[in-house]
This record gives structure tokens, C-alpha cells and sequence, in this order.
């Protein structure tokens, strides 16, 4: 793990190697391996998946940064979130995919299949003008 520093204070940096390895390590050390087969961990992702939307189910749209939230319900919600990536990091890993790279070669992708000349920026319409 790295430590970054922005505005003033320090930042943990976490790779996904690292939750990787704590993920591998916790897998093994309950003896859980043999229960993570690939379908095994999408359909827990899924089930985390289904928990992270039960937070947004009833709240209509929510402002960015959430200002409107208990410190409580922010907790929740990252604790949620952390399920998914979690589950997300371990699939991949089953898989033998790098997400990383995976990531980055998608944005690379998007970014060819969306222009920025081509993309209507309002609020209203988030599609392409002309489609492919």
C-alpha cells in the first residue's frame, strides 16, 4: 500500500494486487477456495450487488458527495461498495483476468467508440448524437 498526499492530508493508496493477496489469504486461511469457482462468486457479487441498491432504493436522486446523509449511512454504503469490489477483484482473479488492465484497455476503447467531438454534454441526453 502507498500513501498519497492531496489537500493537506495523507491518503492510502490500495491496489488491487493488494486486495488480491488479502482476498487469496482470507480464501485460504477459511479453507473458502474451494467455494469460489467463478459462478460461484458472480452470483455473491450479484447478491451484493442487490444490498448496494436497497441503499438507493426509496432516496430518489442523491446529490454527489451525498451532503444529505448520516455519517451512519455513508458507512453502510461503503461497506456495500466494498462487498462488490471485493467479490469484483476475486472473480477476476478466478477468471485470470487483469482488471487493471482490463479497466484501462476499456476506457481506451470507450474512448474511440466515444469522441468527444460526437458526445452531447447535456444533462438530458447522455447518448451519442449520431450513433454508430
Amino acid at each position: 500500500m502507498k500513501r498519497a498526499e492531496g489537500g493537506g492530508e495523507q491518503k492510502e493508496v490500495v491496489s488491487l494486487e493488494t486486495l488480491s493477496k488479502k482476498m487469496d489469504d482470507f480464501a485460504k486461511a477459511r479453507d473458502w477456495e474451494k467455494f469460489h469457482s467463478p459462478r460461484n462468486l458472480l452470483l455473491a457479487m450479484v447478491g451484493e450487488v442487490g444490498e448496494l441498491s436497497e441503499i438507493f432504493q426509496w432516496k430518489g436522486e442523491v446529490a454527489r458527495g451525498l451532503p444529505d446523509w448520516k455519517e451512519e449511512e455513508k458507512v453502510h454504503l461503503g461497506e456495500e461498495l466494498s462487498d462488490v469490489l471485493l467479490y469484483l477483484v476475486r472473480l477476476s482473479d478466478a477468471c485470470g483476468v487483469d482488471l487493471g488492465k482490463a479497466a484501462l484497455r476499456k476506457l481506451e476503447l470507450n474512448a474511440i467508440k466515444y469522441p468527444v467531438k460526437q458526445t452531447d454534454h447535456s444533462s438530458s441526453n447522455i447518448n451519442l448524437k449520431e450513433e454508430n
